[in-house]
Order: structure tokens, then sequence, then C-alpha cells
């Protein structure tokens, strides 16, 4: 199944695999995993409203939550007050929705990887005529650091300044990835207007 509806700390959340997102403090450590209450799992149509399957989460970290100010002032008496707000919260990764999910993805890496050494191997060899043409031919493109714990509206707003061979390297690692509409539309606009100028 693609998404779940979880309940976590009195909220419900839609979640998808590999997703990062912001909660209400838990108790549990970092690093540690637990299970959320699944209210609803769904996914290429099909919608289950008693799901059996459980949801893992990992706990990434603890952090405050931005400052909200907060003023009071009452006229003609020259009463005011000031003080802040920082919300406890806890930074927790989806790792896998279903159990059969988390268990298929694993194999899967390491036979997509051995068909790729020999192409590795045979690779070497080929880079030696272009270096005297072009030195940068050599250099492999990667999507900008940190790209991995970007959200959407970040990715958005940095694509526009992202050099091509870092938008083509990001819209291929979302691809195989992460596969965020959001992200990917936002990577192809910004490489249209590359292409344009």
């Amino acid at each position: 199944m693609s998404y779940a509806i979880i309940h976590v700390g009195g909220k419900q959340y839609r979640v998808r695999e590999g997703e990062r997102l912001l909660v209400d403090r838990l108790k549990t450590d970092e690093g540690k995993t637990f299970s959320p209450r699944v209210l609803l799992v769904g996914g290429n149509g099909n919608t289950d409203l008693s799901p059996s399957t459980t949801v893992t989460a990992r706990v990434v970290g603890h952090v405050l939550g931005d400052k909200i100010r907060i003023g009071k002032y009452k006229r003609r008496t020259g009463y005011r007050k000031h003080t802040g707000f920082r919300s406890s919260l806890t930074q927790i990764e989806i790792e896998s929705i279903g159990a059969g999910a988390r268990k298929a993805a694993a194999p899967a890496k390491p036979k997509a990887e051995t068909p790729a050494r020999p192409k590795a191997e045979a690779a070497p060899a080929a880079p030696a005529e272009p270096t005297a043409e072009a030195p940068h031919a050599t250099h492999v493109a990667h999507p900008p650091k940190g790209y991995e714990d970007m959200t959407v509206a970040q990715i958005s707003e940095a694509a526009s300044g992202w050099r091509r061979p870092n938008l083509e390297a990001a819209l291929e690692y979302e691809r195989a990835h992460a596969n965020r509409k959001g992200a990917i539309a936002a990577l192809e606009s910004a490489l249209a207007k590359k292409e344009s100028h």
C-alpha cells in the first residue's frame, strides 16, 4: 500500500514510507522504533478502513519548534508583558508500512548492484580519452548537500539557484527513491527555465 493514516499523540497524520515528520514530543528515546496506531491504509485505488498492517516509525530526534512571541498589554496603565513559547517536538521517520514491504525492498537492492559492477569496471577505460578534450567530463553530478532531508517546499524554493547537473541528479534521486510529486514538478520546472535561458 502506498500510504497510511496513523494516530500519534492525539493527532492524525497521512504518511508514506521514508517520510519524515514532526509530531508532539514522544517518550521514546532517539534511534528507537515504535508502532503507532493505524487508522487507514490506502493506495492503488483501494482503502482499508480496518487495517491489520503495522507501521514502523523510528525516532530521529527531539527538537524545539519555532518560537511564538506572546505579548500582553493594558492601555493607560503601563502594563506590558512579553514572553515566548517553543513547543517540544519529536522528528520521526516512517520506515515501513506493512511487514512485507520492508522485506521485499531489501533483496531488490543487491540484485540491482550486481549488474552495475561489471559496467563500473568497464567504465574506467572510457574516461581516459575525454580528459584531453574536457577535464570535467569525469565529474559525476550529485544532488545538493542535505537534499535527502529537504522538504518539498524547501526544494521548490532552492531549485532555481542550483546548477543543471545538480538539478538532473536531484530529479534522478527523486524518481528512484522518494518519488514526491511536488518535488519532481519543482525540479522539472527549474530545468525548463535553465533550458530556455
